[in-house]
């Protein structure tokens, strides 16, 4: 059986397709367990089609972690925050993604398929992934975050 924190749910649109597919191949070999929600092809897709299963899953608690991709990593991101229960970042550096766990307590990472480089994409996966909340001050914020205001 797999460690439920070693498995990690992948979403994209046509715009990181190849970077998901790089991802997916990296953490395949550092013992994950991948749910790929897709797409399977570089072929135009819609985000929202393929981030809001994702975040659905994450949202119930059925995946604790994922990865989204899109070209400019907003849209997903974005799709993906409408979740009560999700917190995704995006990131364009390894201390983005490190603070956004550390501080943020984030459980998905947003990666720009069309602007980081698939080294350092698979970088801040890494440090995603190794960090831990801090809590403390930070999670008074984070309880924070799920309020709705009208």
């Amino acid at each position: 059986m797999v460690d439920s924190d070693k498995i990690i749910g992948l979403a994209t649109d046509h715009g990181g397709f190849e970077m998901k597919e790089f991802i997916k191949k990296k953490l395949l070999v550092a013992g994950y367990e991948v749910k790929d929600f897709g797409t399977d092809s570089e072929a135009s897709v819609d985000y929202p089609d393929l981030i809001h299963p994702l975040a659905s899953n994450i949202d119930k608690g059925n995946l604790q972690t994922g990865i989204i991709f899109c070209g400019s990593g907003n849209g997903a991101q974005i799709t993906a925050n409408k979740y009560s229960g999700v917190r995704a970042a995006l990131s364009w550096s390894k201390e983005q993604a490190k603070l956004a766990r550390e501080h943020n307590n984030a459980n998905i990472i947003s990666l720009p398929g069309r602007f980081v480089s698939f080294e350092l994409a698979w970088e801040m996966v890494q440090v995603f992934l190794m960090t831990d909340f801090e809590g403390g001050r930070h999670q008074r914020r984070v309880n924070k975050i799920p309020q709705i205001i009208k």
